[in-house]
């Protein structure tokens, strides 16, 4: 599912709302959780699933093309984790 898709299909369960203004409903959600995962926050959507970041440490690595080393530095990653409800959902029959 596409962003776009993601606000058609929001907008369709909404009454009342334009496209445009779920548009806006959307983009906010997405800019909050990136601006509290900026700022080192955790994320907790009850029953979704958790955002955090984790640091991965610097490393050596190998470029796979010339087999050289490489140093590839420290940097942060978004994990997910999926909630309880999120997990039964999945693997319910």
């Amino acid at each position: 599912m596409t962003r776009s898709e993601l606000i058609a299909r929001i907008t369709e369960k909404l009454e009342g709302y334009t496209l445009k203004q779920t548009e806006i409903i959307v983009e906010t959600f997405f800019d909050s959780i990136k601006e509290a995962l900026k700022a080192g926050e955790k994320v907790e959507l009850r029953g979704f699933g958790n955002f955090r970041l984790k640091k991965r440490r610097a490393r050596k690595a190998r470029n796979p093309r010339t087999g050289e080393s490489v140093d590839v530095p420290e940097k942060r990653v978004v994990y997910f984790k999926a909630g309880k409800e999120l997990k039964e959902l999945l693997n319910s029959d």
